[in-house]
Order: structure tokens, then sequence, then C-alpha cells
């Protein structure tokens, strides 16, 4: 009995656990399939979660600091635990991030989001061509992103599973270039997954996080 309270007692000290997605695994098809949301969201994606936890746990001044704030000031995190709460924290952020920002039902962005998008890259269209070039241009593993940077959009791409967060950027929307997150259906097809991507972009959470920075 003691031993199985003191379980529990650990699982429910974890400071970070894995979400539910809003969606069905098949909910983004033909986009992305299911068995790839599947792997990603319950594989990876819970990989990071817990050897972010692993890290955590040897500094108990972290575990109450969100991955947002770890992240933020990653340089300040203990050395011996730097790279682990770089490495999965942001895992961890980016793939919340990344759930949130799709759905089955993609919409258009406002026409307020849509004059600030035209003001920094000169459409929505040329926005998108950026981030996927950055997407393709992006060597290896990472990320391709729209950032709020000194209060304005910026895109560019990080490696691994680097996060804007550590440059002092907010990501308001971040595509995935890792394998694992097209390979079972596009194979090598990068430029194909980047593409297709757009048409289950959840335009009104981007414009929502935008926003958020803005206030």
């Amino acid at each position: 009995m003691i031993y199985e309270q003191s379980i529990r007692e650990v699982v429910i000290k974890m400071p970070f656990e894995l979400l539910k997605l809003p969606y069905s695994f098949d909910a983004l098809e033909p986009v992305i399939d299911a068995k790839t949301m599947e792997i990603h969201h319950d594989k990876h994606h819970a990989a990071y979660i817990a050897k972010l936890n692993d890290a955590i746990a040897k500094h108990p001044e972290l575990v109450n600091k969100s991955v947002e704030e770890l992240l933020k000031d990653i340089n300040s995190i203990p050395e011996d635990v730097r790279t682990a709460v770089k490495n999965h924290g942001g895992g961890h952020a980016n793939h919340s991030l990344f759930w949130e920002i799709m759905t089955p039902k993609s919409g258009k962005p406002s026409e307020t989001f849509v004059s600030e998008i035209n003001k920094v890259f000169g459409s929505v269209d040329k926005m998108k061509d950026l981030i996927v070039a950055n997407g393709m241009g992006q060597f290896g593993s990472g990320w391709s992103w729209l950032v709020v940077s000194g209060g304005k959009l910026k895109v560019y791409a990080t490696a691994n599973q680097d996060s804007p967060l550590m440059s002092g950027d907010i990501p308001i929307l971040g595509i995935d270039v890792w394998e694992h997150a097209y390979y079972l259906k596009y194979q090598n097809k990068r430029d194909e997954y980047l593409k297709n991507w757009w048409s289950v972009v959840n335009w009104e959470t981007v414009e929502r996080n935008w926003e958020n920075v803005q206030n």
C-alpha cells in the first residue's frame, strides 16, 4: 500500500504531462495520416516530456517553472541539465504549439491579421513561400517559424528542437520538418508536405497567438 501510494505521488508531482490532441488522429487526413499523428504525439512528444521531467527532477527549484520560463531563461538553467532542457523542453513547447495550430477545419486569417502580414511580407502567399523555403533550407531536422520578434512578425528556421523562446522571440506558428512528422506519407518529399500543410492551419489560433503578444 505504501509503495502504491508513493508511485501515485510521483506521478502527480511530475511537472509536465502529455495532453490529448484537440482532434482525432485521423482528423487531418489526407494531409497528415493517422498513423503519423499517433506516433508523433504518443511516442515522440511523450518522450520529450518524460526526459524533460527527468532533467527537472534533479533540480527541485525548477519544478514550478513553466516550459516557457525554462526556455526563455535557458542560460540560467544548471549546466548539468541545460542541454536536456533545451532539447526536450524545446520539443515539448514546440509540439504543444504545433498541435494547437492545426485543425481539420482550416479557415482564413482575418483582414486585420492579413494587413499586418502584408506590411511585413507583401502578401500572405509570400509569407507562406518564405516559411516553406526556410523549411526546405533547414538541413536535417528542425522547424520553420513565424514569430513575433521585437513586436514585429518575422520568419526563420531553427535546428533540432531549438525554440524561438530561447532567443527572446514568441512563436505563433511553426512547421515541424523532422522526418518523423511526414515520412510515412511523404517519404523524401518534404516540399509536398510543407505545401499541403497550409490547408490544415488553424488561423484563428495563430491570430490569437499574435494578439496575445500585442496585449
